[in-house]
């Protein structure tokens, strides 16, 4: 097997991210790997149809894109102390843009969190692990983030 050199590490920012980033945090400081951490916003097109303005759509993705930089900023500089980490965020459908991310930037491994959607949920949205596993060219390491409640 050959050492991973750039790992990528897709978040969505929430407490559960932490989790997957001490994962990418390991394997990098054991493997001298550079991360890429990569937020993927909506886009929100979905929505055009049903009576939303597409400039009150492409205002609000542009309100969450700059928070996520914000929040992408501090998230690396508090999970990857010791560790070649770059804060990344697009745009688009979760699993397609984390799929060309990695063959773009080629990238030796994804690590990404699972969230367990399910019923209505899983079967309107899927589940974005689920798709990258299946079309990534790139080993894929999965984490069911467990918080701690104490």
């Amino acid at each position: 097997m050959k050492p991973f050199s750039r790992i990528l590490c897709t978040v969505d920012l929430s407490e559960h991210s932490k989790v997957v980033a001490e994962y990418a945090n390991m394997l990098a400081k054991t493997m001298n790997a550079q991360v890429d951490v990569l937020y993927v916003a909506p886009t929100l097109s979905q929505y055009v149809g049903f009576h939303v303005p597409p400039s009150s759509i492409e205002n609000f993705v542009g309100e969450i894109v700059e928070g996520a930089e914000k929040s992408m900023e501090r998230f690396v500089a508090e999970n990857f102390q010791g560790v070649n980490a770059t804060g990344k965020i697009v745009t688009g459908y979760a699993a397609e843009e984390i799929i060309l991310y990695a063959n773009t930037m080629k990238v030796d491994l994804i690590i990404m969190g699972t969230h367990g959607r399910k019923g209505l949920d899983r079967v309107l949205f899927g589940s974005v692990a689920e798709k990258v596993v299946k079309t990534a060219s790139q080993p894929v390491l999965t984490i069911r983030p467990f918080i701690d409640e104490d």
